[in-house]
């Protein structure tokens, strides 16, 4: 394995206030063997990452396909590099000062500081984010209950946000949802414990149902937003792939502090930049170089993290890369998928091994171990987003044909291929705090899926259109972290 070293990438610098806030080709044959890849690792160097986050409005660039899908062709593999120096954000507090916050509605209690749910800290509530790719917004969505909580605007440029992917941190605090047709970041909190009174109107103004959105800027969950000064100016370049780090367990203050969130996007030169910020404020604080992105012309397409805290993203149809972010500076090693694969969708299971969900090829894993790869026999389709649930079942949206495949993650063997009671294009899957696998079809809709009972789906209307292939719960993290004490 070589290694070497390249040029150091500076960020531009940003400072503004924070703001209170793709088609499917004919399936290849499928296979069931394994094969070897080679891989290369890159050292970074170390430069002063000075970007803040920003709460400026844009005009958007418009995506190329209407319903908000993602065209492609095919690409080789380079090598790559590059740099940013670690830093660490302290744990933030109320902006408030005061013993509790105050929803804008009547009989809602006052929300106390500290923790007493009994559960180590972790609040006993479950959320699903979905984006509205047609309107740019994301929908907040209780799992328990199935009912839509509130609904949150993205940007300023509505539909041409392009929204199409999410990221939930392991406590389900926050989400940051990416736009690709503007090349915009932005964070909402899921509580109003961690929203800010910007107005100092002595209560948190912000979203109560899905009739109930904001205009931009003006709701106070929206907690902050960056348009990403080294993005490329298309929607193909713009922001995909993304994850959070799970961030370290404070004892005294009965929470996680110094979540992290990296993402991925394009340069104007086609070179795959991947960023990490800081959960709670938004400031970016490094930035790795991949020259020759391979990804079919598009950004880091999927990403999630593994059990060593190392986040993994993946390219359209293209290659493999892991951050090494155990290592100071932090480096990248990239890996080139054998050709049937046609990646599109991914995840990374609890025992660190990327899974790939390939439109059109199969549904394949890397075993990191054994730098294997292994294609899933009987699973030669236009596979598109992905989850693993707790008893280690590999769960995949298809769209051709039109179903939910269920995959057995220790063995590799399809378990079943299930009917849905309507479907139009299922895109995303997610895995909720309680076991339920969730399957967002783009035309408007979501499905609850007990794994007991997959037939007894509970479909739950969601207005719009959305585009989503990533973690939309927080799950992911879940799956590969072990909880705290």
């Amino acid at each position: 394995m070589s290694t070497s070293s390249v040029r150091a990438v500076s960020t531009l610098p940003a400072l503004f206030a924070a703001i209170a806030l793709l088609g499917c080709g004919d399936p290849p044959s499928e296979t069931g063997d394994s094969a070897s890849a080679g891989s290369v690792t890159i050292a970074s160097v170390s430069v002063t990452a000075t970007a803040t986050a920003s709460g400026g409005s844009d005009t958007a660039s418009s995506d190329s396909d209407s319903n908000g899908s993602d065209s492609d062709s095919s690409a080789g593999t380079t090598d790559a590099a590059s740099a940013g120096s670690d830093s660490n954000a302290s744990d933030g507090s109320d902006s408030n000062g005061s013993d509790g916050l105050k929803f804008d509605l009547g009989d809602t209690p006052d929300i106390g500081g500290g923790c007493s749910d009994g559960m180590g800290g972790l609040v006993d509530e479950s959320f699903i984010w979905i984006p509205g790719t047609s309107d740019g917004t994301v929908a907040k969505i209780d799992t328990r209950t199935l009912v839509e909580v509130g609904r949150y605007a993205i940007g300023p440029a509505g539909g041409s946000e392009s929204a199409s992917r999410t990221a939930v941190s392991g406590d389900g605090r926050f989400v940051v949802v990416n736009s690709r047709g503007t090349g915009r970041s932005t964070a909402v909190a899921a509580n109003v414990a961690d929203c800010v009174d910007t107005n100092n109107n002595g209560m948190i103004d912000t979203s109560l149902n899905s009739g109930d959105i904001r205009p931009w800027e003006s709701d106070e969950c929206v907690v902050w937003t960056n348009v990403h000064p080294t993005w490329g100016g298309s929607a193909q370049q713009g922001p995909r792939g993304i994850t959070w780090t799970i961030g370290d367990w404070n004892e005294a203050t009965c929470s996680f502090i110094n979540q992290k969130v990296w993402l991925g996007f394009l340069n104007g030169s086609g070179e795959g930049h991947l960023v990490r910020f800081d959960g709670e404020t938004g400031i970016q604080e490094e930035l790795l170089a991949v020259p020759g992105w391979s990804g079919s012309g598009y950004a880091p397409y999927g990403g999630a993290l593994d059990p060593d805290d190392r986040p993994w993203f993946t390219g359209l149809r293209g290659e493999l890369v892991r951050v090494n972010s155990d290592q100071n500076p932090a480096t990248v090693t990239r890996f080139n998928q054998p050709g049937n694969i046609q990646t599109y969708g991914m995840t990374v299971d609890p025992d660190g091994n990327p899974w790939m969900a390939g439109c059109s090829g199969p549904v394949s894993t890397y075993d990191v171990d054994s730098n294997e790869w292994f294609s899933v026999p009987g699973t030669s389709a236009c596979h598109r987003g992905m989850a693993i649930d707790h008893d280690f079942h590999v769960w995949v949206a298809s769209n051709g044909p039109c179903e939910l495949v269920e995959i057995d993650g220790a063995t590799r063997t399809v378990i079943n291929k299930h009917q849905l009671a309507q479907c139009s294009t299922p895109i995303g899957v997610s895995v909720d705090v309680d076991g339920y696998v969730w399957l967002v079809d783009q035309a408007g809709w979501a499905w609850k899926i007990d794994t007991a009972n997959v037939g007894g789906m509970q479909q739950i209307p969601v207005s719009g259109n959305h585009y989503v292939y990533s973690d939309m719960t927080g799950g992911q993290l879940k799956s590969v972290t072990q909880p705290p004490g």
